[in-house]
C-alpha cells in the first residue's frame, strides 16, 4: 500500500488514532474576518497616501514649471507668465493710447 502524502487536520501517519478535528467557532471566524478587514484597510490606506504624496507633488511641479520658478526640462518649456506679461502689457497700451 503506497503511503498517502496528505493526511486530515490532527492526523498523522504514525497515528493510528487520529486527533479530534478542531472546527473554528462563529466568533473566531468573525475574528479572523475582522482582522483581515482591519489589515486590508491599513494597507489601503498607506498605498493611498503614498499615491496622493506623489500625484501633489507631481501637480506641485508642474504648476511651478508653469508659472516659471523651474527651469524647463530637456527643452520643454511651459512657462506661461512671460507669455501673459505680453498679453496684458499689449491690451493695456492698447487701452491707453
Amino acid at each position: 500500500m503506497t503511503p498517502n502524502k496528505w493526511w486530515p487536520i490532527g492526523q498523522t501517519p504514525s497515528d493510528g488514532e487520529p486527533e479530534p478535528v478542531h472546527y473554528a467557532t462563529k466568533e473566531e471566524v468573525q475574528e479572523m474576518i475582522d482582522a483581515a478587514i482591519t489589515q486590508h484597510n491599513r494597507n489601503a490606506s498607506i498605498i493611498s497616501m503614498c499615491l496622493g504624496i506623489i500625484f501633489l507633488a507631481l501637480f506641485a511641479e508642474g504648476f511651478f514649471r508653469v508659472i516659471g520658478m523651474i527651469p524647463p526640462f530637456m527643452g520643454i518649456d511651459v512657462n506661461l507668465m512671460q507669455d501673459i506679461i505680453d498679453n496684458v502689457k499689449e491690451e493695456v497700451i492698447k487701452v491707453l493710447s
